[in-house]
């Protein structure tokens, strides 16, 4: 996630603080800050998080497979966002 907070815009020392790196992947994901209390919900964190993923893959102008990847196995799939030619793109 080191490569992908600054290509975000947002700092790269969020990453090691915990609930502030969640706020911060809900605002890379273009949803609203509330969203960062439906993921301390146990069950219902799930699947906020898939969506959340799915929303930052689509603002880095991947697709669903690179959404779910980023769910599933994190350890791949956000060095190649944050690493490789991904460009961010601001969401509405």
């Amino acid at each position: 996630m080191s490569g992908l907070h600054p290509k975000a815009g947002e700092p790269g020392w969020g990453i090691i603080i915990p609930i502030y790196n969640i706020y911060i992947l809900t605002k890379i994901a273009g949803r609203p800050g509330w969203w960062l209390l439906l993921m301390l919900i146990p069950i219902v964190s799930l699947i906020i998080m898939i969506i959340v993923m799915m929303d930052i893959a689509k603002a880095f102008g991947r697709g669903a497979g690179t959404g779910l990847g980023l769910a599933f196995l994190p350890f791949i799939f956000y060095p190649i966002l944050g690493f490789g030619s991904a460009q961010y793109q601001r969401t509405a």
